[in-house]
């Protein structure tokens, strides 16, 4: 089966882009803005499981890389997202916000 993906990528300062860059090459990635890229993966069972083992073969990748995977379920249409490998981290934007809330006097 076919399936249009959505990979984001962090592989820390010293990851192996030559790696995965030559993996990206291989599948006809289009480059989609900042460690964002867009192909179609040809799989035979499961999407998720055949995407992480296909990768993990052809990068080197350590506790420090970040593999993010954006697709369309097939079964239910929805948008999905997972990572692949490492997790989430505290988002740099955390603080910006004015998280002021709003408080009115009662004259008291």
């Amino acid at each position: 089966m076919k399936q249009a993906i959505w990979l984001s990528y962090d592989l820390g300062v010293r990851g192996d882009y030559e790696g995965l860059y030559a993996w990206l090459d291989k599948h006809q990635a289009k480059e989609c803005g900042d460690n964002i890229a867009h192909f179609i993966y040809d799989y035979t069972d499961s999407l998720r499981d055949d995407l992480k083992a296909d990768l993990a073969q052809a990068v080197q990748l350590d506790k420090r890389s970040r593999l993010y995977v954006i697709y369309q379920n097939s079964d239910t249409q929805t948008i999905k997202g997972t990572f692949l490998f490492g997790g989430r981290k505290a988002s740099p934007w955390l603080g910006f916000a004015d998280a002021t809330e709003e408080q009115t006097d009662d004259g008291a």
